[in-house]
């Protein structure tokens, strides 16, 4: 089948950690944590959970001393890289990357003058790490509140541009760069706009995108659209959820448009008079019990038998609804027939059978090219 491919904006390569962000890297999903971060316990639960639905990279506020100091503790009993989220305080920053941070970031508009922002520079280029520039239409100098009256994406690009430039003058090109918004008009504008001015990375978000349903909504177009164009190279979907919820829905965005392939794509029909067996409860149950699988497999769920074989042929496993018995396709060909009793038990088995398959495949391969 004929698809448009995206052609991605070319940027430089920098490392948060061990991940690589930018140049021809896969674009990378993150999250942020939400539980005080001197609680290290909590913090450290939640950094696992986000390591277990798949985030490439976690954010961890750090406010003040003390969540400094736990900051170390936590890095040492979780594998993910952590990016220190800094406001206000230039000394904190520089505390964060002593206690092991992958990344700081640093939102200009608040973190102080230019001298204050010359000394986070140096503590990062002292410990090799890069630096996210970080630009918000809440938080815009008063400078350029005056100057423009309101939040604008020229406002946004010249917030930007005078916190690039800083570091520019100072030789320092290990960074990445946020424009966000929480308009989606302003927030694609500024990112179309900035993103032909420098080439470091682009981190993409839409912020106080809003709950799950109406942030994802919102995150996806916004989001989405500047993936269309080729633009963006790590993402954050914020959400007023659970942060797992941002990393299921950032891999649900970049596999909507085959940017990243990880996890099951499924394609399910929303159902009708026509479904031979429960398509919606079908489909929670599956999502539910297979979030941990991470092989890249598409599975077509769908209820009768209108769109059901065309479906089927196109996935690894399809389910078409049919009387007395569902069929089930296997690698594009009809296998067998299915009752509706224990389907969902059958199907997990099946996609968990073709799941362990594709990893074994992945090993060999992978010995081979060391061999």
């Amino acid at each position: 089948m004929n698809q448009l491919e995206i052609k991605r904006r070319k940027s430089r390569l920098i490392n948060v950690g061990n991940v690589p962000v930018g140049g021809d890297s896969e674009i990378s999903v993150q999250s942020m944590t939400n539980t005080l971060t001197t609680d290290i316990k909590n913090t450290v639960k939640q950094i696992k959970a986000l390591e277990k639905v798949g985030a490439d990279l976690i954010r961890v506020s750090v406010p003040n001393e003390d969540s400094a100091k736990a900051f170390r503790k936590i890095k040492e009993q979780t594998k993910t890289p952590l990016i220190a989220d800094i406001h206000f305080d230039y000394k904190i920053a520089i505390q964060a990357a002593e206690q092991g941070a992958d990344c700081l970031r640093i939102n200009p508009g608040n973190i102080g003058n230019e001298k204050k922002v010359k000394e986070v520079i140096a503590c990062a280029s002292h410990y090799d790490i890069p630096i996210r520039i970080g630009v918000n239409a809440g938080s815009l100098e008063k400078k350029l509140q005056k100057k423009y009256g309101e939040p604008n994406s020229d406002a946004l690009v010249e917030s930007a541009m005078n916190h690039v430039n800083i570091l520019k003058k100072q030789n320092f090109e290990n960074f990445k760069l946020s424009i966000k918004a929480s308009d989606i008009y302003m927030m694609t504008e500024s990112y179309r706009k900035i993103s032909c001015l420098i080439d470091q990375p682009l981190h993409l978000g839409l912020t106080e995108a809003g709950g799950q349903r109406s942030g994802t909504i919102k995150s996806s177009i916004a989001i989405g659209q500047l993936l269309s164009e080729g633009i963006g190279d790590t993402i954050r979907v914020s959400l007023a959820s659970d942060p797992c919820e941002e990393i299921k829905v950032g891999f649900d965005i970049l596999r909507s448009l085959k940017l990243r392939k990880k996890g099951i794509n499924f394609i399910a029909c929303p159902s009708c008079a026509r479904q031979n067996f429960d398509v919606i409860k079908t489909m929670n149950e599956l999502e539910s019990r297979l979030e941990d699988v991470t092989e890249n497999i598409d599975v077509a769920v769908i209820g009768c038998y209108v769109n059901g074989p065309g479906e089927s042929k196109a996935a690894d496993i399809g389910l078409t609804g049919a009387s007395p018995n569902n069929l089930v396709y296997i690698d594009g060909k009809a296998d067998h027939k299915l009752s509706n009793k224990d389907l969902v038990d059958s199907l997990e088995k099946l996609i968990r059978k073709k799941a362990k398959k594709i990893k074994q495949s992945k090993s060999k391969l992978s010995i081979k090219e060391v061999q």
